[in-house]
């Protein structure tokens, strides 16, 4: 059997880039049962009440829903239990000092395959104040606009 390569995406927490300020992502392995591969691997999953904690210097993802597996017998999986995730020494405690100060928390933003082996990319982030968030929908509104404009312009000098 050929082994797969690549990035394929699975989840992805859009809400998170909204809420928060994002200060450093991390890509980690999971720690996963068989009927929550095989589930994953349908492409069902969703990360959106997702955080991470740290006890005891081991890094834990909570909230994370992932539906049973549909041909699962007795040996199936809770959906949102909590799941393990593999780091470098290093990098947990730098987390755990990082999310520690006030107003950060740690975040999964994607949950995706990468060379056969599920993977969460989580991040370091700063919960935005509600100013915070309409002024990250007016520039992108306004960046929206400006790219339309410049095409247009650029349609026309070409007709």
């Amino acid at each position: 059997m050929a082994k797969e390569k690549g990035r394929k995406l699975i989840a992805q927490n859009k809400k998170a880039r909204h809420d928060y300020h994002i200060l450093d992502t991390y890509e980690c392995g999971l720690v996963l049962m068989g009927t929550e591969v095989k589930s994953l691997r349908q492409g069902r999953a969703s990360l959106a009440d997702g955080f991470v904690q740290i006890d005891d210097h081991e890094a834990w993802l909570h909230n994370v829903h992932v539906p049973e597996y549909s041909q699962g017998t007795w040996t199936n999986h809770s959906a949102r239990r909590k799941r393990k995730l593999l780091l470098h020494r290093v990098e947990i405690d730098k987390l755990e000092s990082k999310s520690q100060e006030t107003g950060h928390t740690i975040v999964p933003l994607a949950l995706y395959f990468k060379d056969g082996r599920a993977k969460v990319e989580i991040a370091l982030a700063k919960g935005k104040k509600e100013y915070d968030k309409r002024q990250t929908l007016r520039e992108k509104q306004d960046r929206r606009e400006a790219d339309r404009a410049m095409s247009a312009a650029r349609r026309r000098q070409r007709a």
